[in-house]
């Protein structure tokens, strides 16, 4: 959603005043994490945030993936959120969007963009592989679904979850099960996503999948409050 209108794939749509601003903040934020990678919707929207993250970054391209891009919301894009809040499709989208699919020959349904949204992040987990640290630039729902299946959340829960435009969302994939680190995360540090040095005693990071004597990357601390940078 951008504004008072469903903007879905529509092209030409770029990020205003206030959405550049928002972008330069993110960008200098995650100025101390290395990434290996920025990988964006192919909407104008996301192009530029990530354009604005990768700007002070030597030697980083954009990689574009259009299995993260907008929902297509078919008939339903262009027109005004107040009177689509009318539509009897509406509180399907709300209460039961498992089953919501948008009308119109480019309609797509929630679970499609769910199915084809973790599909691109497993695919680019293999790419990368367990130690990389990548940003992922795309949408609302889409931002939504991920972190639904990361959860283990039934998509029909998926609405639970907020994504503001320029938030910070943080999964940590391992062998075993995703850990969900932040969600719609609009401020604070980011230290702790910073690799450690090497030769520093060995912590659990959510970055890093440890093997042998090290705590595995897998398991989750028992009895909580403990956290995932604790040294073991």
């Amino acid at each position: 959603m951008t504004g008072p209108v469903l903007a879905g794939w529509t092209h030409g749509v770029h990020l205003d005043d206030r959405g550049r601003e928002q972008a330069r903040r993110v960008a200098d934020r995650l100025a101390p994490v290395p990434l290996t990678a920025v990988v964006a919707s192919p909407l104008e929207r996301c192009q530029e945030t990530a354009a604005a993250i990768l700007a002070e970054r030597d030697g980083a391209g954009i990689r574009t993936d259009e299995r993260f891009g907008e929902c297509r919301y078919g008939d339903w894009t262009g027109r005004p959120i107040a009177e689509l809040a009318k539509e009897p499709l509406w509180r399907v989208v709300q209460a039961h969007p498992s089953a919501a699919r948008f009308p119109g020959a480019d309609g797509e349904s929630l679970a499609e963009v769910q199915h084809r949204a973790v599909a691109a992040v497993r695919d680019w987990n293999r790419r990368f592989g367990p130690d990389a640290t990548y940003l992922v630039c795309t949408h609302g729902d889409v931002i939504k679904a991920i972190v639904a299946d990361a959860l283990g959340l039934h998509l029909d829960l998926f609405q639970r979850i907020q994504a503001d435009p320029c938030s910070l969302t943080v999964i940590r994939y391992t062998e075993l099960r995703p850990f969900v680190e932040r969600v719609n995360d609009t401020g604070g540090d980011v230290t702790g996503l910073v690799p450690k040095p090497a030769g520093r005693p060995a912590k659990r990071r959510w970055w890093r999948r440890r093997t042998g004597s090290e705590a595995q990357g897998s398991d989750a601390h028992v009895g909580g409050g403990a956290g995932g940078d604790t040294g073991r």
